[in-house]
């Protein structure tokens, strides 16, 4: 019994530390990861616009639903890894820029993601942009240490060049 009270303090104490670690970080962050295609800026910007077609080659996206528009701007809803989240397209500028952000309030995280396509002759370099927002501090000690903030970023670059090396088309 002395050592099941002895984890549980534990954990306990484990626990809490975690949550003043966590607190103590601020909700914001911004992280970035960029990578170079041997593809056109229209190429990579034809697969980062079309959300209908993630669940084709996104690690975990089981399946995105296509929304109206709101105040003319285009949304949709990403069912992944057991979450369901509404996105906004803030600005998309054809073969430039992406830019999608989390709709859903009420959620413990937040914030955009910006996608940059720089052309360099038949090549393009992709530079993803998160500015994000963790509220609760347990999710914030695990996004910064447990998982990093680039995590997904460089997951959705893996994603994304073997989509295009498999010549997947729309």
């Amino acid at each position: 019994m002395r050592i099941v009270k002895f984890l549980l303090l534990t954990l306990l104490l484990a626990a809490g530390v975690i949550y003043v670690i966590g607190y103590r970080l601020p909700e914001a962050h911004e992280a970035s990861q960029e990578r170079r295609y041997s593809y056109t800026a229209d190429r990579l910007y034809q697969a980062i616009a079309t959300p209908a077609q993630y669940p084709r080659w996104r690690t975990g996206v089981q399946r995105v639903d296509l929304l109206p528009d709101s105040a003319g701007r285009k949304r949709f809803r990403e069912y992944a890894l057991g979450d369901e989240v509404t996105y906004v397209v803030d600005e998309a500028v054809p073969n430039q820029v992406y830019v999608t952000r989390i709709a859903d309030e009420g959620l413990p995280y937040g914030g955009t993601w910006t996608f940059e396509l720089i052309p360099e002759g038949g090549a393009t370099t992709l530079r993803i942009t998160e500015n994000g927002e963790v509220y609760n501090p347990i999710f914030r000690f695990i996004s910064r240490y447990v998982m990093g903030h680039t995590r997904g970023i460089e997951r959705y670059l893996s994603d994304l060049e073997k989509r295009l090396a498999a010549g997947v088309t729309d």
